[in-house]
């Protein structure tokens, strides 16, 4: 393949974090285009169904928009979600400070878990999809540790109300799974699903050398 020429890439989000770990391993999409999609959980849906059904949906919804975009019309779709949950409990992407500190008192040392789920779509629309499970642990966290985690703002708009790659990384006490996948993309699984269906992604590693 031409080093001058390569397939298009949409992520399928605006989160600095996920483009931020593309980017690490040499992969810099052509355009972001964040997906609009209801993220309730359906009664009785599984926290690992959840993540897999909505890295589907986004994935599905800026397929469905590009397609009007010429330049971006056989491109391939790259979307993922996570879900940080506590047994079957689904914890919010924290907007509020109260939802902050409700998460953070109820991951305080105990055990939890993370399912992230990363879905592609190819040029010729064919689906591929990998999910991944994380346990982490937190320490007992103190009055003071979370009164200061939330006076930094980290935790705004991130599922269970903290920042695994801020902040919030002294409280790990055991990560078990991908370290990638708790900061919002399981970057294994990305890059071989994307390789696995012909997307040059080790391209920008060979023009390096």
């Amino acid at each position: 393949m031409s080093a001058s020429w390569r397939p298009k890439l949409v992520l399928a989000s605006a989160s600095p974090r996920r483009l931020a770990l593309l980017q690490q391993v040499g992969i810099e999409p052509d355009a972001l285009v964040p997906a609009d999609v209801d993220e309730t959980p359906l009664r009785g849906e599984k926290p690992r169904d959840l993540a897999r059904r909505l890295a589907r949906d986004k994935a599905e919804a800026v397929h469905k928009m590009i397609e009007r975009r010429e330049e971006l019309a056989s491109a391939f779709v790259l979307a993922a979600d996570t879900v940080v949950a506590v047994g079957r409990r689904v914890l919010p992407k924290a907007e509020t400070v109260e939802e902050a500190a409700q998460c953070l008192r109820l991951l305080s040392g105990r055990g939890h878990r993370v399912y992230s789920a990363v879905h592609v779509i190819t040029p010729r629309g064919k689906h591929r999809q990998r999910g991944v499970e994380t346990r982490l642990r937190f320490k007992n966290l103190s009055q003071d540790e979370i009164e200061s985690y939330l006076a930094s703002g980290e935790w705004r708009g991130k599922a269970g109300g903290y920042a695994i790659q801020g902040l919030a990384g002294a409280f790990a006490v055991k990560l078990v799974g991908s370290y990638t996948s708790v900061v919002g993309l399981p970057l294994y699984e990305a890059v071989n699903l994307l390789a696995g269906e012909g997307y040059p992604v080790r391209l920008t590693w060979l023009n390096a050398a």
